[in-house]
Parts: structure tokens; C-alpha cells; sequence
């Protein structure tokens, strides 16, 4: 399998988001369900337990965990991902997604730094959006992340 990220530029500067990734030779392509710090005894069927993990850097490392173990688990990882749609809620100060407090750059660089450091900011991470949203499926939910991996051979 070949998996090859394009980085972006504008004016000649590196952006923290990769063009568009190119797949060729996988398996096949795992898409995972929304990612959020929901607590382990979390049962949204009868509205009972949940909670969220602490402050927002907290729930952007539990979500991002998140993702690693599943990838993990269904045979991809993070170094196969292809695709990271970030939805981040308000407040937003100045109007735009990454002026806001709950966007993280500086935990997700640093995750990827420890786990697999090609997808860093700086140096060739996937391609991604980032939303501004209102509100989340709980009140407490801060960021949600849906990832979009290739399945190697």
C-alpha cells in the first residue's frame, strides 16, 4: 500500500493541513464514527452516566486516544490516516474556529508528536476541516473528531 499526503502552501508558507491524500494498493478504508471524552459508563439509550474527561486539552487527548485504539483495533493506525474532521464548539471570540478556546492545535501537534510524528502540523499532516459548531451531542462535549484511515494490505 502507498499512502501519499500533498502538503498545502500558500504564499509559500507550510499550512498545519495536508492537501489531499492519495491511496493506491489498500485493503480498503476505515471510516470511524465521531470521536468524543465520553466516560466509560456512558449509555446514551437510557441518558445514564457519560461525563466528559476535565478540560478541553484533556478531552482532545482522550479523543484522539480514542482514535488511535480504534484504528488500532479494526488493523489500520494512525500513520494510515487519511482524513480529520474537527468539530469544535463556541465559544469563538473573534469570530473564527481557530480563534476559539477549545480548538487545540498545541495538544493534537503534540499527540502526533508522540504517536506518529509525521502528522504533526508541521510536517505533513492529513487533510482536515475544521467546524464551528453550537453545541455537541452533550453539554459537556467540547470536541468531536471523525477520522478517515486506509486499511494496508
Amino acid at each position: 500500500m502507498e499512502l501519499v499526503t500533498h502538503k498545502k502552501f500558500k504564499n509559500g508558507r507550510l499550512m498545519p493541513w495536508g492537501k489531499g491524500t492519495v491511496v493506491s494498493g489498500a485493503k480498503g478504508t476505515v471510516y470511524l464514527c465521531g470521536n468524543t471524552a465520553t466516560a466509560d459508563d456512558y449509555d446514551p439509550a437510557d441518558k445514564k452516566g457519560g461525563g466528559f474527561a476535565g478540560d478541553v486539552a484533556a478531552q482532545w487527548r482522550t479523543v484522539l486516544g480514542n482514535i488511535k485504539s480504534d484504528l488500532d483495533e479494526l488493523g489500520s493506525g494512525l500513520e494510515h490516516l487519511i482524513r480529520l474532521t474537527f468539530f469544535v464548539r463556541g465559544p469563538f471570540p473573534d469570530g473564527g474556529v481557530l480563534g476559539s478556546p477549545n480548538f487545540r492545535l498545541d495538544v493534537l501537534d503534540a499527540f502526533f508528536a508522540e504517536h506518529c510524528p509525521k502528522h504533526c502540523s508541521y510536517n505533513n499532516p492529513p487533510p482536515s476541516e475544521v467546524i464551528g459548531v453550537a453545541a455537541l451531542a452533550q453539554a459537556d462535549i467540547l470536541i468531536e473528531i471523525v477520522a478517515v484511515a486506509a486499511l494496508p494490505d
